[in-house]
């Protein structure tokens, strides 16, 4: 949980600004110092003098920076929820470059203005001027370089093309770990329950975002007993519902609130701990690509692509490591990433047989690559696609054509049942 909150802390733009404010005084701080131990002479030709100037220009023009540079990266935040989809702003949000950019600016304009207050309050004399000054010139091209990797970021920055590579990075990062762990430590639920079971259950409403599977895991060698956990990360849960279920016991009020905590309840689902909503994510945009009000059927088409990049690398465990014995969860199954990715596309896409024809080729690549784990699933995708078809499409030869691509899917199911 420590690792988890300092993580997301270090994505915060005012921590890595609060880092030049820190070099600003420790700036001041040296100055002080070693003061004493550096020749008079020596900051006249150092060019000493000259700081006071240096930080004037620093500040002045470092403000004005860090505004535009904010209004630009609002101003693609806007565009990339109007062309792809909200829920994919928060990778902009959380795109390291802009926010070194903004950052490394509104730092810059904060040890300006430190270094001015120093200096006008004489903190320091001629010799510890040059401390400052040799500061001041490493934080400039600091500014330098951030400034041109910035000019060189905004050329791809907010672009659907950019958007769409940030979720499906997001997506294949959040199925890898799940895939590595499919119960977050804990026991397959499947065939377990409680004897006697008590539930314990949600007083909030909204996304499990988080499960702290060790705060469970000591909380269930507490009570010398077994914890079955109700819900995944991504589920929706109202106030009322079942979190967690365990054998009877006697459960006092304050160990009832600390298994609660373990579960992170948020107003909205996020990519890191939720495979599922990256691949919503990506359908929304396939989804909205194709609505007449934008007809834009190329960008479903690649959405299928990266679909079947990003489920290539699903393979089923059975070596799983059990790092709390006590704890048994559900995992996420390949009909419900299959129903996630394609279901809307074949919905939305019925109408056009390019996106039929791209979404049942995606189907029988993913049926190719993993017959045992892929084809039962994607022959009852294929099946429901065709029958949208069928029911919207009019030429005989769009069917026909979508059909001869449905056929070659249906041979691998049976092939799929010699892996089993």
């Amino acid at each position: 949980m420590t690792s988890r909150f300092i993580s997301k802390l270090c994505k915060k733009v005012w921590v890595r600004a609060a880092s030049f404010l820190l070099l600003a005084l420790l700036t001041a701080y040296l100055a002080r110092v070693l003061s004493p131990y550096l020749p008079k002479d020596f900051a006249f030709q150092a060019g000493a003098d000259s700081v006071a100037a240096l930080l004037k220009v620093l500040t002045s023009s470092m403000l004005a920076v860090t505004t535009f540079s904010l209004s630009i990266a609002v101003f693609a935040f806007a565009t990339a929820a109007g062309s792809a989809t909200p829920r994919a702003t928060v990778l902009l949000q959380e795109d390291r470059t802009t926010q070194n950019v903004l950052a490394t600016f509104l730092g810059a304009f904060l040890f300006g203005l430190v270094g001015l207050i120093s200096l006008y309050a004489k903190i320091y004399d001629a010799s510890g001027k040059i401390v400052v000054f040799l500061f001041t010139v490493v934080v400039i091209g600091l500014v330098v370089i951030t400034l041109i990797s910035w000019i060189n970021h905004l050329m791809q920055f907010g672009r659907m093309d950019d958007t769409l590579s940030r979720v499906e990075e997001a997506a294949t990062a959040a199925l890898r770990a799940h895939l590595d762990n499919p119960y977050l430590g804990g026991q397959s639920i499947i065939g377990a329950a409680p004897r006697r079971g008590i539930d314990i259950r949600a007083v909030e409403t909204g996304y499990v975002q988080y499960i702290d599977m060790e705060a469970l895991h000591k909380c269930a060698e507490k009570l010398d007993t077994q914890i079955y956990v109700r819900c995944l990360p991504g589920q929706f849960m109202s106030c009322g519902e079942v979190l967690l279920s365990l054998e009877f016991v006697a459960v006092t009020e304050s160990q009832e609130a600390a298994m609660r905590r373990a579960f992170t309840i948020g107003s909205r689902r996020t990519f890191e701990s939720d495979p599922r909503f990256g691949l919503i994510v990506l359908s929304e945009i396939a989804s909205k690509a194709l609505s007449p009000a934008v007809n834009d059927p190329g960008t479903a088409i690649s959405i299928l692509g990266r679909f079947v990049r990003i489920l290539s690398h699903w393979h089923e465990r059975t070596d799983v490591d059990v790092d709390y014995k006590r704890l048994y969860i559900s995992s996420i199954t390949v009909n419900d990433v299959i129903e996630d990715a394609f279901r809307p596309i074949g919905r939305d896409g019925a109408s056009l047989v390019e996106v039929q024809i791209r979404l049942q080729k995606a189907l029988l690549s993913l049926s190719r690559i993993a017959p045992e784990v892929f084809a039962n699933s994607a022959s009852q995708m294929s099946l429901e696609a065709l029958e949208r078809a069928e029911a919207t499409l009019v030429l005989k030869s769009d069917l026909k054509s979508i059909r001869a691509i449905a056929c070659l899917i249906q041979p691998l199911v049976n092939t799929s049942s010699a892996f089993r």
